[in-house]
């Protein structure tokens, strides 16, 4: 049986990160796997478990959250009719067989390379929310054909390295194909559900070595996590709706982009040793 005592620390990390997460899901349309994967590694490490498959665990626990609040989001976006079906459909297949890949390529690598690989993402999606501009653009619709059947696999298998939803890559790119920016936040909900649906069915088969996995972790889910996490976020985020709407989120999004490069260039360094 674990020791109460590191179950009750462990609970604790766990409902300030998911409290934290819903905040920032609420307040700046962020997807929680961009802070809880971080979160995550940090929060793991601190309780004593490490290994060369810590990522691994960060990420299919990131993943596994987002199932319920992509199928929450996308429900709720679907009432107002902003989601974008056709786009869905016409990407869902693409980022599924992305996805797939990516559980494949993440449960060969060590956790210092998965460490590397979102310092490096992590950084340009920082770098995008910082300086990105909607009026940029470069195609008049979301593409079909070879570019539809490039970017969707590869917006899956890249989100999957990171432990996050369709938010951070599949925004950016329907606003550069002129896709209204509450349809693409609306239609990236649902690729969460394509991305992390077979990623965490995928992890649930990958084995972690007993004496480097939290309590309760089932393949590479951690369920109290996995709990504590999503009944935080849903208690949390019209927190941060509520906020958004009282004030400017400019200057927060800026603030929350300088975070977010703080913490990738801090996985990079770890990644390298220093």
């Amino acid at each position: 049986m674990p020791d109460t005592v590191l179950l009750v620390e462990m609970g604790v990390l766990l409902a300030g990160i998911g409290a934290l997460a819903g905040v920032l899901a609420g307040l700046l349309g962020v997807g929680g796997g961009i802070v809880l994967v971080p979160a995550f590694f940090y929060a793991f490490q601190t309780l004593g478990y490490g290994g060369p498959q810590l990522m691994q665990l960060c990420l299919a626990t990131s993943l596994a959250t987002i199932i319920v609040t992509s199928l929450r989001s996308v429900l709720s976006h679907n009432r107002k009719g902003a989601v974008d079906w056709s786009i869905l459909r016409g990407w869902a297949p693409g980022i599924v067989v992305g996805a797939v890949l990516g559980v494949l390529v993440a449960a060969s690598l060590r956790s210092v390379v998965l460490q590397g690989i979102f310092g490096v993402l992590g950084l340009l999606i920082g770098l995008w929310l910082a300086f990105g501009k909607a009026e940029w653009q470069i195609g008049p619709r979301m593409p079909g054909g070879v570019t539809r059947a490039i970017l969707s696999p590869l917006l899956g298998f890249l989100s999957v390295l990171m432990g996050i939803g369709g938010g951070s890559f599949g925004v950016p790119v329907m606003t550069l194909y002129n896709t209204p920016i509450h349809r693409a936040v609306a239609t990236a909900a649902g690729f969460g559900m394509t991305i992390a649906v077979p990623s965490v069915v995928g992890f649930l088969f990958l084995q972690i070595d007993p004496a480097n996995r939290p309590p309760f972790t089932l393949g590479a889910v951690n369920g109290p996590a996995f709990l504590i996490v999503i009944c935080m976020t849903l208690i949390t985020a019209p927190i941060g709706v509520r906020i958004a709407h009282a004030m400017d989120p400019k200057p927060l999004r800026r603030f929350f982009a300088a975070f977010l490069v703080l913490v990738a260039l801090n996985m990079l360094r770890k990644s390298l040793g220093y």
